[in-house]
């Protein structure tokens, strides 16, 4: 099953950013996880099929009402496997 890894920048953090993308992913069916990093930015790692995907990096161009997503960093990587979609701190 594919995996990306994503860079998402901009005012993403205290817009519940984490919590709206891991609302998205669960009804998507995608798993994996979410997070901040320390230098301001969202950080996730999903897997699902390359349509689940697609549509979850759709979302996070956007991100939820508040948030203002300037750039979304894209990577394919291999060997990740994940039971549930989670956040992380």
């Amino acid at each position: 099953m594919p995996t990306k890894h994503l860079l998402i920048r901009g005012k993403v953090q205290g817009v519940f950013y984490r919590a709206s993308a891991k609302n998205f992913a669960q009804d998507l069916k995608i798993t994996g996880w979410i997070k901040n990093t320390d230098d301001g930015y969202v950080e996730a790692l999903v897997s699902g099929t390359e349509s689940q995907l697609e549509n979850f990096i759709d979302w996070c161009k956007q991100g939820p009402p508040d948030a203002i997503v300037t750039h979304v960093h894209v990577e394919e990587i291999t060997g990740q496997l994940f039971e549930k979609f989670s956040i992380y701190k």
